[in-house]
């Protein structure tokens, strides 16, 4: 099974979701160590997806300058 597309607009929200978690008085050690992995491995996603966007707006970026569009 091909991996599922990320988007970075659920991944804020995953986070916002784990944030709230970790916040709860009654965590236990061993949940809240869980959360703060899945939460490093959201973020990762998020900033990979950044930089892949960023990316993309320079060669756009570039391309337009080349063809005198900016």
């Amino acid at each position: 099974m091909a991996k599922e597309k990320f988007q970075i607009d659920e991944g804020f929200i995953q986070l916002d979701e784990i944030i709230k978690q970790l916040e709860q008085e009654d965590v236990k050690l061993s949940d809240a160590v869980a959360l703060y992995t899945k939460g490093v491995e959201v973020l990762k996603e998020c900033r990979d997806s950044l930089d892949k966007v960023e990316k993309e707006l320079i060669i756009l970026e570039q391309d337009g300058e080349q063809n005198g569009s900016f």
